[in-house]
């Protein structure tokens, strides 16, 4: 929390996973992850991403849309509350010599943007580590920071079934978890998540896009209702 803010406004830090703090557990994040960037970049150059465009990457992590995005606009800024997964990024800019790489850490709810607006703002797996009541403060602080028409593209784990399936839906995906935490998520670390983080409902979140002034244009989502979906919204 900053000195600005009052007594009443959650710390970040709190509500990132201790594990997202710790160097040892960064060093491992991207083979752990798995992620392929290269899809969510080419969606988002469809969608108004080019060589003027300012991105904003919030919940950044180790970089990798923000450091394969950066040779094709003018603009990143890196956001992330976790100085371990900051160094790592700005490691990875200093050797690709990527000059237009602003790396800040803040958070959702302590980002202050500065310059121009942004034309695209980028969220993987992030959002769900605030509670609702803040995603909504969240979701309207990002469209404060876009242009109008600006894009918005958020993934995160959301759950789009009924509360009364949830004990079935939960149980499904965790039995597909991995079975090393070298290889990816194991059963204890989603349980950890269901237990004690803030991934939210389909028909919470669509809403809360709405009221904080986005048009969802697409919706991708994987076939359990209990893991992920993609959200490409513009800023009316």
């Amino acid at each position: 929390m900053s000195a600005q803010q009052p007594d009443w406004w959650p710390d970040e830090l709190v509500h990132a996973g201790p594990e997202h703090l710790d160097p040892a557990y960064v060093d491992g994040y991207d083979r752990k992850a798995g992620h392929d960037p290269q899809p969510d970049l080419d969606l988002l150059r469809r969608h108004g991403l080019d060589a003027d465009a300012t991105l904003v990457d919030l919940g950044a992590g180790t970089g990798r849309l923000a450091l394969a995005a950066a040779p094709r606009c003018r603009r990143v800024v890196a956001v992330d509350v976790s100085a371990a997964m900051l160094a790592r990024l700005r490691a990875g800019a200093d050797r690709a010599g990527l000059a237009n790489v602003e790396v800040v850490r803040a958070g959702f709810l302590s980002y202050a943007h500065q310059g121009p607006p942004a034309d695209v703002v980028h969220s993987r797996h992030a959002l769900h580590q605030v509670p609702d009541l803040w995603k909504a403060v969240a979701l309207t602080r990002v469209a404060g920071m876009l242009r109008p028409g600006g894009v918005l593209l958020l993934r995160d784990l959301i759950y789009s079934f009924d509360p009364a399936q949830l004990g079935e839906q939960v149980e499904t995906w965790l039995s597909g978890a991995s079975a090393s935490t070298a290889d990816g998520w194991t059963r204890a670390e989603l349980a950890t998540h269901v237990r004690e983080e803030h991934s939210t409902f389909s028909w919470l979140l669509e809403p809360m896009l709405a009221r904080a002034g986005f048009r969802i244009v697409a919706v991708t989502a994987s076939r359990d209702p209990a893991t992920y979906a993609s959200y490409l919204c513009v800023r009316t």
